[in-house]
């Protein structure tokens, strides 16, 4: 998505080719496509594992390919164990690299910044703690701000979503956000259905489950079958949030989202087994969501592995739910989060900076 939105901002400033990986939208950003990203789409890390063979294929693809083409820039979009990995390709063949969505290396494996000294000739990043983390490190670095700040926007009111989607006006609504890729969805669903589960006793709620891009409703049908009656929407992910007086949200870029758009929300997450013993020695953070990262301090309640109950979110949803004092104390703390994610722009500063570069 991000990549796109700066494909579209480049070719429109200085109607430069450009090739690589991506999905759909970059495609219909102009941008030849040398493979899907699809392909090496994968969350966690015994999960990489199973998807090894599909991942080469493409590295090498688009190493070789680089080779031939001999581009005057490479502009790497985070996926930083992929992205790092090609990027020594890039720097050997003689090609200057912007990392834009830069790596999460204050989260962790931090040694890897020095690798980004080396390889990379500017980061572009999106949160405003990153650029001191870069400076630190003598990383050529600009704070573009967050390109959702401009994309970020409901397209009706909380009256017109109840209609449209059939809802009952008397009832509080609880949107549900799993996650963008079926790994998520298949770790993060279940549990959050449970807890729907427990709030539909209450005879207060009803709940609206927001399908990513790229995710059919379908594949939601089955998971929700025999469960809590569940209300499924496509293409209206902004618009379930802006209507929500509590959202459940799959820890990410969803929880950014919500922030935009005040509303509150309880984080969860939960990978496998393997991935979270190796990510507890590995991440370096006292908070998972990147809502309680940008505010420095606990905003959202977060919800991650083992404390990820049905039990545990249900209760913080109905604490959300039965007060009015607390949602509004929640949004305003959001409303803090949204002013330090920048004016807005962030596409079009990134874009003249790489525009400077070419």
């Amino acid at each position: 998505m991000y990549a796109a939105r700066l494909a579209a901002a480049l070719r429109a400033r200085t109607g430069a080719h450009i090739f690589g990986l991506g999905g759909p939208r970059m495609r219909e950003a102009g941008v030849e496509l040398l493979a899907d990203s699809s392909q090496v789409a994968v969350v966690g890390i015994s999960e990489v594992v199973r998807r090894l063979p599909s991942v080469w294929k493409v590295y090498r693809q688009l190493a070789d390919e680089a080779a031939r083409r001999k581009p005057d820039l490479a502009i790497l979009v985070d996926f930083p164990d992929f992205n790092l990995r090609l990027a020594r390709r890039l720097h050997r063949q003689g090609v200057r690299i912007v990392y834009f969505i830069s790596p999460q290396v204050w989260a962790w494996r931090p040694q890897r910044v020095k690798l980004i000294r080396r390889l990379v000739s500017r980061v572009l990043c999106i949160f405003p703690f990153e650029e001191e983390f870069y400076q630190r490190a003598d990383v050529p670095v600009n704070f573009v701000g967050h390109p959702l700040v401009d994309a970020v926007r409901p397209t009706m009111t909380r009256e017109q979503f109840v209609e449209r989607q059939q809802l009952d006006a008397k009832k509080q609504i609880v949107a549900l956000l799993p996650g963008s890729r079926p790994a998520e969805i298949a770790h993060n669903l279940p549990g959050m259905l449970e807890a729907c589960r427990l709030l539909e006793h209450d005879g207060k709620y009803q709940f609206v489950l927001a399908a990513a891009p790229g995710i059919a409703k379908e594949s939601l049908l089955e998971p929700t079958r025999g469960g809590p009656a569940v209300h499924i929407v496509e293409g209206a992910t902004y618009d379930a949030l802006a209507a929500a007086d509590c959202a459940i949200v799959s820890s990410g870029t969803a929880t950014v989202e919500a922030a935009l758009l005040g509303a509150p929300m309880v984080v969860v997450y939960r990978v496998s087994a393997t991935t979270a013993f190796i990510a507890r020695r590995m991440v370096r953070t006292p908070f998972f969501s990147m809502v309680n990262l940008i505010a420095g301090r606990r905003v959202v309640p977060e919800l991650i592995q083992e404390a990820f109950t049905p039990e545990a979110v249900a209760m913080e949803a109905r604490r959300l739910l039965a007060s009015a004092e607390e949602r509004e104390t929640m949004r305003k703390d959001l409303a803090e989060v949204r002013r330090k994610l920048g004016p807005g722009g962030a596409i079009e500063k990134a874009a003249g900076i790489i525009t400077g570069m070419l």
